[in-house]
């Protein structure tokens, strides 16, 4: 993903009324003709940090999960066996992209629908692809090295698949769709000549969002988390998220704050990002929020001083930042009627 350059971001103070407001509806949330009686709440369940990070643990140790590498056949086969084992119907989408460089790349998302005849959805996502370049890394001579990616992408897929567990175990009220977006970190890398664009980032979102897995798809709303485990993580708001679906944004993060967990939500604005909610956003039409660190005393990144390098690695993730998102997460979820 882009963020500005890669330049440390500036905070700036939440902007009141920042376009129009997306609200917390997707399209078409409307209930079946005479269906008037809406289900209570499910009491939350507590979102298991140990599990969460032993899922991106499994992640890290397939070994970097790059675009048609052994590590990613076996860990989509993976992935596909741990949403159906927690009780998911799963969709898998398979397809060649186009990557900057024109090479034809096999993409991989993989859906995973629990209450999939529920029309009350929302919808978690999170890339599980691996950056083939380590090329953030402050010693050139790892450039051209693929990243363990234990932070970014698997961070996030851990937590889902925590998520998933628990829904298994403890039905919302609620339809809830996983989506494992592939293909998002094939972006045009920093020792290239060629300019770097929007589109040659998050592939896979890019073809969901224009084909969904069924026709006419709707949720309420998404979330996407990238990077959800790195230690001392702060998740400023993103600038899209409060422009596409400002209601979705304050929603969460007040659920943080409620949840004991405000240290790691700041109510402020951070920078714009180039994530896979923008596909979401913009193609699909269904409000999305992207929870993203954005580091403030960085040296290499807005993102940490991981991103993009060598050491992102399992030395780096903390369960106390997986179950600060983790959690967050339950208590959207099961909020919900």
């Amino acid at each position: 993903m882009i963020n500005l350059r890669n330049v440390c971001l500036f905070l700036f103070p939440t902007l009141g009324g920042l376009l129009a407001c997306c609200g917390g509806m997707g399209k078409g949330d409307v209930p079946k003709t005479g269906e008037t009686v809406q289900k209570a709440a499910v009491a939350t369940p507590s979102f298991n940090a140990d599990s969460a990070y032993r899922y991106v643990e499994e992640q890290v140790a397939f070994g970097p999960r790059t675009p048609d590498s052994d590590a990613h056949h076996a860990c989509g086969d993976w992935l596909v066996a741990q949403l159906e084992a927690f009780g998911a119907v799963v969709t898998e989408q398979c397809d060649k992209v186009t990557a900057f460089d024109g090479k034809q790349l096999p993409m991989r998302n993989i859906i995973g629908a629990f209450q999939p005849d529920n029309r009350k959805r929302i919808l978690l996502c999170a890339h599980w692809d691996c950056r083939p370049w380590a090329d953030n890394d402050p010693d050139k001579k790892n450039h051209h090295t693929p990243v363990d990616g234990a932070n970014d992408g698997a961070s996030g897929v851990g937590v889902l698949l925590e998520v998933a567990r628990q829904i298994q175990q403890t039905q919302p009220s609620i339809g809830v769709d996983i989506i494992f977006f592939d293909v998002e970190d094939y972006g045009v890398p920093q020792f290239l000549p060629e300019v770097d664009s929007e589109g040659s980032w998050c592939l896979g979102s890019q073809y969901w969002a224009s084909s969904p897995h069924v026709p006419d798809y709707n949720a309420r709303f998404g979330i996407l988390l990238d990077m959800v485990g790195g230690k001392d993580a702060t998740f400023f708001y993103e600038g899209f998220s409060k422009h596409y679906a400002p209601a979705i944004a304050d929603k969460v993060w007040e659920k943080a704050h409620q949840s004991g967990f405000g240290q790691y939500f700041p109510k402020q604005a951070g920078g714009y990002v180039t994530d896979d909610h923008l596909p979401i956003n913009r193609i699909a039409r269904i409000p999305c929020i992207d929870i993203i660190p954005m580091m403030v005393d960085c040296e290499l990144s807005s993102f940490g001083d991981t991103w993009h390098t060598v050491n992102d690695n399992m030395e780096h993730i903390d369960r106390n930042t997986l179950k600060a998102v983790g959690q967050t997460v339950l208590e959207v979820i099961y909020s919900e009627k």
